[in-house]
């Protein structure tokens, strides 16, 4: 059965950790519709106010969605230790390397080149 459900303002994932998959439903524009994300070897879900993120920590792989374009194909997910978010922005964090990926809203955190 369901394991876990997560939100943001405008839709919600209900995952079935074990099972490697998740159904997603709300507005498609806030990640209400997940038919493309491959949830096998998903170790971790995180949400902000307009996407999700399912992490597959173990292969540093990890897929978004939403159709507001905060994809995050750009983002090297290798040796990523957490995921942060504040409502329209996303930080995967390597603790050991001291370094951080951002996407999102540039001027509300989306953009970390400067740290």
């Amino acid at each position: 059965g369901v394991t876990e459900i997560y939100s943001n303002q405008d839709a919600f994932v209900a995952w079935k950790k074990d099972l490697g998959q998740a159904s997603c439903w709300g507005d498609s524009h806030y990640g209400g519709d997940c038919s493309g994300v491959d949830f096998s070897n998903v170790t971790e879900i995180f949400s902000n106010d307009y996407g999700f993120v399912a992490l597959k920590k173990h292969l540093g792989q990890a897929s978004c969605w939403s159709s507001l374009g905060w994809l995050c194909s750009d983002v090297d997910f290798s040796n990523v230790t957490e995921i942060y978010s504040n409502p329209r922005a996303f930080v995967a964090w390597k603790k050991d390397l001291g370094q951080a990926s951002c996407w999102g809203i540039s001027d509300v955190g989306g953009d970390c080149s400067g740290v």
